[in-house]
């Protein structure tokens, strides 16, 4: 067992607190929902980037490289400045959604490159420009453009020419839980010589403001070891912690409290605020700091002079313990504490090492790990009292609405005081849940705990509603994502299961049972008809449709959703399989597990009756799945839109091994009487009695007929099989649009391979073609599982039309390959997610630091939307590690629990770093 598996075990059985410091600073707190206090409720334009540097937050913080406990109690990042910005860089910078061309977006290069899932080592690259930052510029120049133009990135403008630019590395290694060690590498990649003021900042959120009474931390110099400056920081519940700077330099210190002067022309209550630290470096205004050296905000002032292709190291220590003359001044400081880092980086090789297959390239391995130190990243302490924020907005639970517009009012049993995993950071610094689902499938590959921890956060009490709702996000906790908890909370069981032995049952109870009132929500709320056929809105695929799936139909009527009727028949197959696991040890679950499959079975038979219709969802002609518009006089009719909503029945596919049917003697005559009873339910779908490959059953919307030809489809490289991976939309529509008119006025969809050229959802929302991971893996399961049932015997052409056949499992594995070729070097070294910037792809400072975008090209894999969600695209390294684990052999005679199976036996059995970036 490897330095990093003991201290997960140490966090699990011994509560020792590993996880208490980490990267739970967001990347951007400012434009977010929690602070916008408008009577507009635009959240950009109310709470802006130019006021973030002068205006206390309410709920959270951001910072540039940042650090800060479980709470964000107290908080570290680094500001920087190089002698020309109009302000500190303490805070990455970015448009808001009107601001961009194709909405909101970031405008900095910045790099997760390492992290263990206990965060005993961190790595982050920031890339800092000499020349001034084009603030201005970017604004104006995005806004100029439409959204048929590419959009203005910052290399666009010319700052980083001749390699004028500092990296900027962070390292953070732990001596133990509560003793942090930081390491700032700053190297010039210009000819010539530059200054950098770099200023490592501690401050404690601002909680006293908002309280009366509330006690207020402090900060204060003290007098430490020769050679090292320190900073006491003092808080009621965390207690005393020492920052120890190397060397003897000025620490500034001011308050975490507004600049009401310059933002709203009001006295400030403080002589200190905010900004004050800006103010004293760009601006040389020596009184905007306490010369008294206390307060709530400090830094510690570096002046570098950095030579031309040269790096200067320097180095701090966050510590609960007083700093000591033994780790004190000078040469033993840097001795101990380079030896520390070089250890938690050995460590941390190993854990990749030890959890990576052999078989992997060392480009893989290199991607794999990025890929998950990304959502180790991702990670960001999330605070938001709904009852409390919408008292502060005059809105009551118990009279009618001040504003009854105000969005999420029916929240207010709603508290949010977690670390949770973020989509991304900066353009999506809130959780969304359905985005979750799919984080907690790959953090199994590193930590199964907080994947755990994660699904239980959305289940809870303070977070699911008390109508059995799981709350979307941010904008609008109400608004209605995939139910696709139950699946992930299978998923994440077992592979924790199997990596430590025994099933954790007491967390699928407690997930069972909070399904079980999602899932009445979904059947009372979303079933209007109560037919077994669903509605549900966007279900997070944004403006994939015709219409916009959230608002009122223009013609009238009502959708019957493909998408989220399949989404339906697969959370009963999860619930399914997890009322059988439970069963095994309570019999009493035995009798939801036959409701489940009773449910499936209504549902799949509701999307193709018996006969021809037209008023259902399965197209004979066409051989596919639409969505069918129920129009105000009965009548209906199919929205012939080739795209991922018709995919999705393929993913309600799932295997069941002859020995868990075996099981429950009981449970499977009462199954077999009540398809005796209702026949016409298997008509059209796989028969679930029909035995398979070692006698497993299937559970399939899809008979082999259906399956045979939705695969012709989806493996199609003129329909959805891209180069680089399943496309959301069918190619047929790029010569073949759908229009529908209604009332002389037009809803057409395009294929549209990159960012969409409507503004339905934002102007970065594309569901008309591009690559998203999280439904390619859900393809992925569905076909694995498949091969379970159907074996070597079934093939199908792949690519259609090409003449060569593949099982489902070669099929699995070329979509893996596929995908992954994204952020992998070609033959000409070029990797195809950078698409045509060529510093990234030339340059020996950018070409290996991999970006793992929100969704991709459909032609070309170019990285597109937000450039750090790694949170669901994150997966890729989850499905590397899947594909390079097992083998067909394998899979097909264990079964779908031998993937989960062989992995364990991965991480358990090798305790040496295989080859590692």
């Amino acid at each position: 067992m490897t330095a990093e598996h003991l201290r997960l075990d140490e966090t699990r059985s011994q509560k020792k607190p590993w996880k208490k410091w980490g990267p739970y600073l967001s990347e951007r707190q400012w434009g977010t929902v929690r602070e916008d206090y408008s009577e507009s409720g635009n959240a950009w334009d109310y709470f802006t980037h130019d006021q973030a540097r002068s205006r206390a937050y309410r709920w959270g913080e951001d910072g540039l490289a940042g650090l800060s406990d479980d709470k964000q109690r107290l908080c570290f990042a680094l500001a920087l400045w190089n002698g020309k910005d109009p302000i500190l860089k303490e805070r990455l910078f970015g448009l808001t959604n009107s601001e961009g061309n194709h909405g909101e977006d970031v405008k900095e290069y910045y790099f997760y490159l390492d992290s263990t899932p206990t965060h005993s080592y961190m790595k982050y690259l920031y890339k800092y420009p000499q020349a001034a930052y084009p603030y201005d510029e970017l604004v104006q120049t995005n806004r100029e453009r439409s959204r048929q133009e590419l959009e203005y990135e910052l290399l666009d403008t010319g700052v980083f020419d001749g390699d004028r630019y500092f990296d900027v590395l962070v390292e953070y290694a732990k001596e133990s839980a509560d003793d942090v060690l930081i390491k700032i590498s700053v190297s010039n990649r210009g000819s010539e010589a530059a200054t950098l003021h770099l200023l490592p900042t501690l401050w404690f959120r601002n909680t006293w403001s908002w309280t009366k009474g509330a006690a207020k931390p402090s900060l204060e110099q003290i007098t430490g070891s020769k050679g090292l400056t320190t900073l006491l920081a003092k808080h009621e519940e965390l207690g005393k912690y020492y920052l120890s700077c190397e060397g003897e330099i000025p620490l500034l210190f001011t308050e975490n409290e507004t600049n009401t002067q310059r933002l709203f022309n009001k006295s400030n209550q403080s002589a200190y605020v905010k900004d004050g630290i800006n103010e004293y470096v760009v601006h040389g205004q020596q009184q905007a700091v306490n010369p008294y050296r206390t307060g709530t905000k400090a830094a510690a002032h570096y002046q570098l002079q950095v030579g031309g292709g040269k790096t200067t190291v320097i180095r701090l220590r966050l510590s609960h313990a007083a700093p000591s003359e033994e780790t004190g001044a000078g040469k033993s400081f840097a001795t101990g504490f380079d030896k520390l880092m070089e250890e938690r980086l050995r460590e941390a090789d190993e854990f990749y090492g030890a959890i990576t297959p052999p078989s992997l390239t060392k480009d893989q391995r290199a991607m794999m790990r990025q890929a998950l130190a990304g959502m180790l990243w991702s990670k960001q302490y999330y605070y938001f009292d709904l009852d409390k924020w919408l008292e502060e907005h005059g809105a009551d639970p118990l009279i009618p609405a001040k504003m009854p517009n105000l969005r999420n009012r029916q929240w207010f049993h709603m508290v949010n005081n977690d670390v949770i995993s973020m989509p991304d950071k900066w353009e999506y610094p809130w959780y969304a849940a359905w985005d979750l689902a799919f984080h907690c499938v790959a953090f199994t590959a590193v930590d199964p705990d907080f994947a755990k921890q994660q699904l239980n956060l959305m289940l809870h009490d303070l977070y699911i509603h008390p109508n059995g709702q799981v709350p979307a996000y941010e904008w609008n906790f109400g608004d209605v994502n995939p139910p696709v908890h139950a699946w992930a909370t299978w998923f994440v069981y077992q592979a924790d299961k199997q990596l430590r032995g025994e099933g954790d049952l007491q967390f699928l109870k407690v997930g069972f049972q909070k399904l079980v009132l999602n899932f009445t929500w979904w059947v009372n709320r979303k079933d209007p008809s109560g037919r077994n056929v669903f509605e549900g809105g966007f279900l997070g695929l944004d403006n994939i449709g015709v219409f916009d799936r959230s608002a009122p139909l223009p013609t009238g009527g009502y959708l019957e959703q493909a998408d989220g009727t399949a989404w339906m028949a697969l959370f009963c197959q999860n619930m399914l399989d997890i009322a059988l696991e439970l069963a095994a040890h309570d019999s009493v679950y035995e009798e939801m597990a036959l409701k489940f499959l009773q449910h499936f079975m209504w549902i799949a038979a509701a999307m193709d009756r018996i006969g021809e219709h037209h008023d259902e969802m399965w197209d004979e002609e066409d051989g596919f799945f639409y969505d069918l518009l129920r129009l105000p006089d009965g009548s209906a009719t199919r929205l012939r839109v080739r795209s991922m909503v018709g995919l999705l029945p393929l993913c309600a596919s799932t295997v069941f091994d002859n020995e868990m049917v075996a099981r429950f003697p009981d449970l499977l005559e009462r199954a077999r009487a009540f398809l005796r009873q209702h026949p016409e339910l298997m008509a059209t779908i796989a028969p679930p009695n029909k035995p398979g490959y070692k006698d497993r059953r299937l559970l399939s919307i899809l008979d082999e007929s259906k399956l045979r030809r939705v695969l012709a489809k989806l493996l199609d490289e003129n329909e959805f099989l891209s180069p680089f991976g399943i496309r959301s939309l069918s190619k047929f529509h790029l010569e073949h649009p759908y229009i529908f008119q209604v009332h002389a006025e037009e809803y057409r969809v395009d294929y549209l391979p990159a960012e969409s050229n409507t503004g339905m959802f934002g102007g970065n929302s594309n569901w008309r073609g591009p690559i998203w991971m999280p439904v390619n893996a859900l393809i992925i399961r569905a076909l694995l599982n498949l091969y379970g049932y159907y074996g070597n015997d079934f093939t199908v052409e792949c690519p259609t039309g090409s003449g060569k056949q593949m099982n489902l499992f070669e099929i699995s594995r070329e979509i893996v390959k596929r995908l992954g070729s994204m952020f992998l070097p070609d033959q000409q070294g070029r990797r195809p997610v950078f698409g045509g910037t060529q510093k990234f792809q030339s340059d020996p400072h950018w070409r290996d630091h991999i970006l793992f975008y929100e969704f991709f090209h459909g032609d070309n894999g170019a990285g597109l939307g937000a450039s750090h969600q790694t949170g669901w695209t994150g997966l890729i390294g989850r499905l590397l590690q899947i594909d390079g684990a097992i083998t067909a052999d394998v899979y097909l005679e264990g079964g779908r629990l031998a993937t989960t199976k062989k992995i364990a036996e991965l991480a358990r059995g090798r305790k040496k770093p295989g080859a590692t970036s």
